[in-house]
């Protein structure tokens, strides 16, 4: 079940108005537009009007999704409307401003001049956009267990596991959670667990819940021990010390003996409200992501200077890799308020002398101070470096990697939730330090950061897909599992003949989920903890 998206609402206010009526002050309303295909804006909603004013507060919130992958365009005008029509071509426009989500939700609050257009400010008129997190961040925790089971198999007793289901709004019984299997035991304890409120009773206290103990069978074929419904508000009173148990029902057998009674006794151990925090809490209360990139320049990319090498600039001054650079790197630097990037290139030899091959060298050729000025920053040290360098080899990736760890490491001293690390991998895929670089990944997963591997060229990247461990965990060479998933890896290729932006939309989609599991695996709070609405 797909989480809802994530709702911002933005209220808005204004001081020092352009007066456009003659003998009395404006009559303001604000319009909020996000932008679609190209230059094609839509109206995502507008305030109330008020009278009147120059210093308007309006009390209608603008509301609208947000997607941390991508990059979100908005238009906010202002306008002095004087008629009845909902049309604003006939009104006075009195300044605007254009800035994205993420500029509004990684500073919170935001005060921008108007303009009439783009540079040319609208009087001393200026607009003022708070933006706050629609939603409930309570989850229920839960702990069950259970006293004379049915015994359901021929040899031995139950294997139980309970699961529950809330009621949907059509009335049909929906999943919210599975607990693990105990096995041989008719009076077990189950672990405890907590599900986001949302997720468990749509945050409504009083919808009906079902509860199904069954019995496990390897093959698939659950044999029900018994059932009962319940609601949350019930589940609570177990807070209060309350003893809080159900009759497991299995309806057959009811029907067919008087006596019975029940198939068990199913009675909840403890139950609890705890907050989760969501991404932008922690970047509305001030966490950092902090942008590093790794550019691959070994041998295997080709000579730069020939069309066929990934590393080749076409007629406009582009190439997979640049590219690949602008769709991710546009996105997160709203989320960093220096914009100062550290960047650094491996597997080449550098000027003056050519000797060894370089595993992590300043892109700008400056190794004190790695920083480049924003992303195009990046573009401008790549392309100034790339004529002065010698491909190479071997490609090793754990020297970066370690780079970013030690930085990291050194952030999560501070215990807060201030800092977070995303280290973007630019590559060819030609891996040859695999086993190091297993190594540190698992080590990083410990750590606030995350690895995005962008595969350049038209290699088969299985081993890039094996660090990526989505089909099962990564462990190091001594079998250490990674503590969390901190690799994306995509194929560059596949977003060859897409938009721009779908390339970063499939890196990032992973990131705020990562951010939000390391500080809460170090049980770290936002940092200016959000306003409770």
């Amino acid at each position: 079940m797909a989480d809802c998206v994530t709702k911002v609402e933005l209220s808005i206010s204004c001081s020092d108005l352009l007066d456009k009526d003659v003998g009395s002050k404006s009559d303001p309303l604000c319009v909020l537009l996000q932008s679609s295909e190209g230059d094609r804006w839509t109206e995502l909603g507008r305030t109330e009007r008020l009278k009147n004013t120059s210093s308007p507060s309006f009390s209608q919130r603008l509301r609208l999704d947000y997607h941390f992958e991508t990059v979100q365009n908005l238009k906010l005008g202002v306008y002095d409307i004087d008629n009845s029509s909902s049309d604003l071509g006939d009104d006075d426009f009195l300044g605007g401003v254009e800035l994205t989500l993420g500029q509004i939700v990684s500073s919170k609050t935001l005060t921008r001049p108007l303009q009439l257009k783009k540079g040319k400010p609208a009087g001393k008129g200026s607009i003022t956009i708070t933006a706050e997190e629609i939603k409930d961040n309570r989850a229920i925790e839960l702990e069950f267990h259970a006293q004379n089971l049915d015994k359901k198999d021929t040899f031995g007793k139950s294997d139980p596991f309970l699961e529950i289901f809330k009621q949907g709004d059509d009335g049909k019984w929906q999943l919210v959670h599975r607990t693990e299997v105990v096995k041989n035991n008719l009076n077990p304890s189950w672990k405890k667990f907590s599900v986001p409120l949302q997720t468990f009773c749509c945050s409504d206290l009083d919808r009906p819940l079902k509860v199904d103990c069954s019995d496990h069978d390897s093959d698939g074929s659950h044999d029900l021990i018994g059932s009962f419904t319940t609601k949350v508000s019930e589940l609570q009173k177990a807070e209060q010390g309350a003893q809080v148990a159900f009759d497991c029902i299995h309806p057959e057998k009811q029907k067919k003996k008087k006596s019975y009674k029940n198939s068990g006794v199913v009675s909840v151990k403890s139950c609890k409200m705890l907050t989760q925090y969501t991404f932008l809490d922690y970047v509305m209360g001030g966490s950092q992501i902090n942008f590093t990139v790794g550019i691959d320049f070994t041998g295997s990319n080709g000579d730069p200077r020939s069309p066929n090498s990934l590393h080749y600039m076409s007629q406009d001054g582009t190439n997979q890799y640049l590219s690949a650079l602008w769709s991710v790197g546009h996105v997160v630097q709203d989320y960093d308020t220096d914009k100062l990037f550290p960047a650094f290139g491996f597997g080449a030899k550098l000027p003056p002398d050519y000797q060894a091959a370089h595993h992590e060298f300043a892109l700008n050729f400056n190794p004190t101070n790695p920083y480049c000025k924003g992303i195009q920053g990046i573009v401008e040290a790549y392309r100034m470096v790339l004529p002065q360098l010698r491909l190479s080899g071997p490609t090793n990736f754990s020297p970066i990697i370690n780079h970013v760890a030690s930085i990291a490491a050194q952030a999560a001293q501070s215990n807060n939730a201030s800092q977070y690390f995303v280290l973007l991998i630019l590559t060819d895929g030609e891996i040859t330090d695999f086993d190091q670089t297993r190594d540190a990944i698992v080590r990083a997963s410990r750590l606030p950061m995350s690895i995005i591997i962008v595969g350049v060229g038209p290699a088969d990247f299985k081993a890039m897909e094996l660090l990526d461990g989505d089909d099962g965990k990564l462990r190091s060479t001594v079998g250490e599992a990674v503590v969390r998933d901190i690799v994306q890896f995509v194929p560059f290729r596949q977003f060859k003949d897409a938009p721009q932006s779908s390339l970063a939309q499939s890196v990032l989609a992973e990131v705020p989920n990562q951010l939000v599991s390391y500080f809460k695996m170090r049980g770290l709070e936002p940092a200016k903890a959000a306003p409770k609405s």
